[in-house]
């Protein structure tokens, strides 16, 4: 049913509205991935007719935990709103569920991190004991390591992972390349799952390259690792609202804490703006601060 809906979409968008193809492919990309959602949360898949406002919000906390920027986010709403007006349009709904929905404000907030000992506490959460445990260490240990996106970890190559140099090569976004360290750690672990778990796996002739997989032998999704994230920190007894993107920030972080500097940092995450590297150094500023209260002279009350 959703495919219909959307093949037709598409035709309005192109046909009516006469849309760009870059923003008719946007707009559909939008609504898949709050389909892709419908089937991950609900028990059976609502039809268009069925959704209400609810399961729009639910989207959206869903994706601004996953750690998707607010312009980001603006944008698939503008998708969505696209898609039921034209399901109003077409008499296929009665009731729009978006329109009471407004776009989030694209201001910039501090992003969300986990500090060293919550780190390893995330990672001794683990079960290593079973093949998707091995998987996961490996996984979270290149996050961390690495600073990657999500995108950038599911679409990962084993053809491109210089473990000799302890580089990465990694396709970003724009399919711009980069090169980024790995760390000895990370080796170590995604090592012992090439070697014991991915080599006895059958794959999909079409992810015979892709380093990490599901038990299909197919590459993992985004939503996976998400749901792999937030059952450990569970388990772990983290607080926090994390999410992948909370290893990229916390990389940068910690990098920017030991004092590395920002354009190493910026060419590492693969900014195009050191502006927005630059979101991560309210943590360096913090530090700075501590440190003259606690070590300074003139701070010390006697």
């Amino acid at each position: 049913m959703w495919q219909i809906y959307l093949k037709n979409f598409k035709n309005y968008l192109t046909l009516e509205r006469a849309l760009s193809e870059h923003s008719i492919e946007a707009y559909c990309r939008d609504v898949a991935k709050f389909w892709e959602y419908l089937e991950l949360t609900q028990s059976e898949l609502p039809v268009p007719e069925e959704i209400q406002d609810k399961h729009i919000f639910s989207f959206f906390e869903f994706i601004e935990e996953l750690g998707l920027e607010a312009t980001s986010q603006a944008r698939m709403l503008s998708g969505l709103k696209a898609f039921f007006k034209y399901l109003s349009l077409e008499d296929i709904i009665e009731n729009d569920p978006t329109t009471l929905i407004s776009s989030p404000k694209t201001g910039r907030k501090l992003p969300t991190t986990l500090n060293f000992p919550e780190i390893i506490q995330l990672l001794e959460a683990i079960d290593h004991s079973t093949p998707e445990g091995t998987r996961n260490r490996a996984m979270l240990e290149v996050l961390y390591s690495s600073g990657l996106r999500v995108s950038e970890l599911i679409e990962l190559k084993l053809s491109e992972c210089y473990f000799d140099i302890g580089f990465l090569r990694v396709r970003g976004k724009g399919d711009k390349v980069r090169l980024v360290p790995i760390g000895k750690d990370a080796m170590h672990y995604t090592q012992i799952y090439l070697d014991q778990i991915r080599k006895q796996q059958v794959i999909h002739e079409d992810y015979s390259d892709h380093v990490f997989l599901n038990r299909r032998g197919k590459k993992l999704t985004r939503v996976m690792v998400f749901l792999i994230i937030k059952d450990l920190a569970a388990r772990a007894g983290i607080q926090k609202t994390i999410s992948p993107h909370t290893f990229r920030h916390s990389f940068a972080t910690h990098l920017i804490e030991g004092g590395a500097d920002l354009r190493a940092v910026q060419e590492m995450l693969g900014h195009e703006s050191i502006t927005t590297t630059e979101i991560y150094t309210h943590v360096d500023r913090d530090y700075l601060t501590q440190t003259i209260v606690s070590f300074h002279p003139r701070s010390k009350k006697y």
